[in-house]
């Protein structure tokens, strides 16, 4: 496999910017950095996004996640093994990934608004834009997967 751009390259300022998006999400959500791996690497499991699949099982790994919670995770709903917060979230994320699919239903709104601050939640939602901008790049200029290291690994 061969990547198509390198788009950090290419686009330097464009690049920067998703980075000062992803810098927000993972410093200033006020959203649990064990969360936000999960919904990173559900949000790239339904876009099929191998590079971020990789990367983000790799994130979620070297930050304690647990190996039956990854393997779970595209059948969450039918396991015991997430928080009533995580369920929440994980619900949101493929809402708003799907949006065009499901307009984000009132019921996951409502389950959601119980389980999250209006700020969490606004700060959920750019955590799943920025991901789901991330698996549009890696996906559109085939980057290629298994090379990424963790930083905590």
């Amino acid at each position: 496999m061969e990547p198509r751009i390198n788009a950090q390259k290419a686009s330097p300022a464009a690049y920067k910017a998703m980075l000062n998006l992803e810098n927000y999400v993972s410093r200033s959500a006020g959203i649990e950095p064990s969360l936000l791996e999960l919904v990173k690497l559900r949000a790239s499991q339904i876009n099929g996004c191998a590079f971020c699949i990789d990367m983000h099982t790799k994130d979620a790994r070297a930050a304690g996640e647990t190996e039956q919670r990854l393997y779970a995770l595209t059948a969450w709903r039918e396991t015991p093994f997430y928080t009533d917060r995580e369920r929440a979230a994980l619900a949101w994320t493929e809402a708003v990934t799907l949006i065009g699919e499901t307009h984000v239903p009132d019921e996951i709104y409502e389950h959601a608004k119980q389980r999250f601050t209006e700020e969490e939640l606004v700060n959920l939602t750019l955590a799943v834009v920025a991901i789901n901008g991330w698996n549009r790049l890696a996906i559109a200029f085939r980057a290629v997967p298994g090379s990424y290291k963790s930083q905590g690994a």
